[in-house]
């Protein structure tokens, strides 16, 4: 059977109390390392009595002051316990993500109301929301890693568009997926749709502002934009390379001014924080 992990505080002991022994004297053989015993009674300043009337030195014990749930073998968990674990931890999860994000806007908003406030610009805001999804996307990964619930696989399809994950139960056939699909109309960026399809396949809320994040309005190395041929009529698409004195350079060396009309349409930058 899994022992309990006791919360102590190291302190002398009250009548009633319960104490967790840590270190025994070397002289003692009638308990050991481990036992917990009841005090009983006090014996003046260096020690107590347990409820049969055993000396315990103060420097012997620490105060139980409640327990940690043992924690499971998953190995010896039948299928039904192990749907049973995953949905408690799935509903923790749900309940400790509320509270971060009310903490996160309560401290916001106390730095906006001594600090004040000024208005970004909506690349500001776009890069911001990426480095939140990829760090949202570690936090919940290394989660997942500590509490064993899923063998987690992400996929991204640049080409569609998308990201896909699958969130399977260990030694199962269960498995839970998420799904994040970009609009024709918007910039993909993986790492944002990583963190969508991720919270989803989890069953966890999705940010809205994962949702409707601002346009990128500023090239930069790396993005993949589609421009307009000088004939104003054929299009191509290509991935930045270099800027440098307002040119804007390609895989085969092409340069245009600054002035053309690009759209980028995916500033996931492949190969970046993967």
């Amino acid at each position: 059977m899994t022992q309990p992990n006791y919360k102590t505080e190291k302190r002398k002991a009250n009548v009633g109390e319960h104490i967790l022994i840590t270190d025994v004297n070397v002289m003692e053989t009638r308990y050991e390392n481990g036992a917990v015993l009841r005090v009983g009674s006090l014996r003046g300043d260096d020690a107590v009595h347990d409820d049969i009337g055993r000396i315990i030195y103060h420097e012997e014990y620490e105060v139980i002051i409640g327990e940690h749930p043992p924690i499971p073998n998953l190995d010896e968990m039948d299928y039904d316990e192990l749907i049973a674990l995953v949905e408690d931890t799935m509903k923790a999860l749900r309940t400790r993500s509320y509270k971060l994000g009310y903490d996160q806007g309560r401290f916001d908003a106390e730095i906006e109301a001594a600090h004040g406030t000024h208005e970004k610009s909506d690349q500001q805001k776009r890069d911001e929301i990426i480095e939140k999804a990829k760090e949202d996307v570690e936090t919940l990964k290394m989660r997942n890693r500590l509490s064993k619930a899923f063998n987690i696989e992400i996929s991204v399809n640049a080409e569609n568009r998308s990201v896909e994950v699958t969130a399977k139960v260990p030694n199962s056939r269960k498995a839970f997926y998420g799904i994040a699909k970009c609009a024709p109309v918007d910039c993909f960026n993986a790492h944002i749709g990583k963190a969508i399809a991720l919270r989803r396949a989890l069953g966890l809320e999705v940010p809205a502002e994962y949702l409707y994040t601002p346009q990128p309005t500023e090239v930069r190395v790396g993005d993949f934009v589609r421009g307009r041929q000088a004939n104003g009529v054929e299009f191509y698409e290509e991935t930045i390379k270099n800027i440098k004195d307002g040119a804007y350079y390609y895989d085969d060396g092409f340069d245009f001014i600054s002035n053309a009309e690009l759209v980028i349409i995916d500033d996931s930058r492949a190969g970046e924080d993967e």
